[in-house]
């Protein structure tokens, strides 16, 4: 017992690092740009307006990894993936697969809880046209390889996108664990073994995919289904 407080508390303190962090300049400037001058349907709001951590069960077998909060979705909310419609299309999703409590996230410390799955990105700021620059990717990908070392049940990774996919795949390998030759591929329904952890791809819930069709909810479902699979295996 002492040795799982130990492990919370250590996720509790990333956290705080994670929003203290300053090291974008391009991207602390967007954030606090976007947070000052919102759009109509948000004028009033108390943005969160900082990096974001990531989110759910310290003890998941299942992580959710994004590429970035959005400009007026997690860095309003305070929460990954809430706030806009990629949010509403995966904490829908995470319910149907019985990750969720409920099918809706409002904002940070909401009624929202996660059982056996935890949700993150490899880029914790709200970037410009959500285009991170590499460089931008690799400031952030440390947090992401100690989030992946602190849940220490996970051996299943979703990943939302092919950015998502290959800063997954870069922080597997700065913590040391061999990757496949050739390097996996992307693509809806991918698998592949990477380290200890199992990866799956799936398209980004994004509105340029679910409004387009290209991401159905049987599509992300079949997914998620997969990874709950690969947890209890």
């Amino acid at each position: 017992m002492i040795e799982e407080k130990g492990r919370v508390a250590r996720i509790g303190d990333l956290a705080i690092e994670i929003h203290a962090c300053r090291r974008c300049p391009r991207l602390v400037e967007w954030r606090e740009e976007r947070a000052a001058d919102p759009p109509r349907r948000h004028r009033g709001e108390d943005y969160w307006a900082q990096p974001l951590d990531g989110f759910g069960d310290p003890d998941a077998r299942v992580a959710i990894v994004g590429l970035a909060p959005a400009a007026h979705g997690a860095n309003r909310t305070g929460r990954m993936f809430t706030g806009d419609r990629s949010g509403e299309w995966l904490y829908a999703a995470l319910h149907r697969a019985g990750f969720a409590n409920q099918p809706h996230s409002e904002r940070r410390g909401d009624e929202l809880r996660l059982g056996d799955a935890y949700v993150t990105a490899v880029v914790r700021c709200a970037p410009p046209a959500n285009k991170p620059t590499p460089a931008e990717r690799d400031n952030c990908l440390p947090y992401l390889e100690r989030e992946l070392q602190l849940l220490e049940r996970c051996r299943t990774i979703v990943a939302l996108g092919a950015f998502a996919w290959d800063g997954a795949l870069r922080a597997i390998a700065a913590l040391g664990d061999e990757l496949p030759r050739p390097r996996p591929k992307f693509g809806h329904g991918a698998e592949t073994a990477a380290g200890r952890w199992t990866m799956l791809g799936c398209y980004h819930p994004s509105q340029q995919n679910t409004f387009t069709g290209r991401l159905t909810e049987p599509m992300f479902d079949a997914v998620l289904t997969r990874a709950r699979e690969l947890a209890v295996a």
